[in-house]
């Protein structure tokens, strides 16, 4: 388990790895706020009574977009670093099982999958917590509009990160990503459903 553990520490002192791993993180992210935004207002729309209803229906999405996250990535990354293994040994005419090249290469799978992973169940379960205080602080419309408020916020985070490591405004670029959100909640509304 050290071992494991010490060797994902490792994967992620490389910038390639980080910056492969961010991408998906955000990306995922990005789709798990969304998601939330609309079983949130879906949820208050189709007149789901109970607060806890909703944050189970959330917690649900958050498992199947996790799940997605980590099996399609970590099947992705398998096939792209075995592709970028067979390439160097062909280059240098040896065969590389059970190098440092291997392990590096795996090591990066496990961060790149994980971080996919670990995006949306952000993006889904901050959102929902809202709803966890409904009947004893919180009514179910004011728990729904705090959780639109929550994943717009999480997406202007995300928006504002990019923008510092790629020197852009973060302001201009937070509310761009938060825009997304209040995009769904608005079409969740004036949309059948």
């Amino acid at each position: 388990m050290l071992s494991r553990l010490k060797r994902l520490l490792r994967a992620l002192e490389r910038d390639d790895v980080r910056s492969i791993s961010r991408r998906y993180f955000i990306s995922n992210g990005f789709d798990g706020a969304l998601t939330s935004v609309g079983v949130a207002v879906g949820s208050y729309l189709s007149g789901v009574p109970d607060g806890l209803v909703v944050f189970k229906i959330g917690t649900g999405a958050a498992i199947g977009l996790g799940t997605s996250g980590v099996w399609s990535v970590w099947e992705i990354e398998r096939a792209e670093k075995r592709a970028e293994l067979k390439r160097i040994e062909r280059a240098m005419l040896t065969d590389l099982d059970e190098t440092q090249i291997e392990r590096q290469k795996a090591g990066a799978r496990q961060v790149n999958a994980l971080m996919s992973g670990i995006g949306p169940v952000i993006g889904v379960v901050l959102p929902m917590l809202p709803f966890l205080l409904e009947g004893t602080l919180l009514g179910l419309r004011d728990a729904t509009l705090v959780s639109i408020g929550v994943a717009v916020s999480i997406l202007f985070v995300f928006g504002a990160y990019l923008a510092d490591i790629s020197e852009q405004n973060w302001i201009v670029a937070g509310a761009r990503m938060g825009l997304a959100g209040i995009v769904v909640a608005l079409l969740n509304l004036v949309l059948p459903g």
